[in-house]
């Protein structure tokens, strides 16, 4: 069974810019991934090294988050998401 591209895997946010917390096990199995190479990094990586994957993996979590928000990315100010 497919899972609908244009399903959002992660909730907005009721204050400020971005995501909120993930609302579907894909979203949770993104963040999890996300910690996981930062953890991996800091413990057997130098540090430049270190510093280039943590760029790299958070520019691809905020896509990830960006494209499958509900609502997009966009400003909140606490009424209706």
């Amino acid at each position: 069974m497919a899972a609908n591209p244009k399903e959002p895997w992660f909730g907005p946010r009721r204050f400020g810019y971005g995501s909120g917390v993930p609302i579907r096990w894909q979203g949770w199995a993104v963040l999890a991934a996300y910690l996981l190479v930062i953890y991996l990094a800091v413990q057997f990586l130098a540090a430049i090294f270190k510093l280039a994957l943590i760029v790299v993996a958070t520019l691809i979590l905020m896509r990830v988050c960006s494209q499958r928000t509900v609502g997009g990315w966009r400003w909140r100010w606490g009424g209706k998401p």
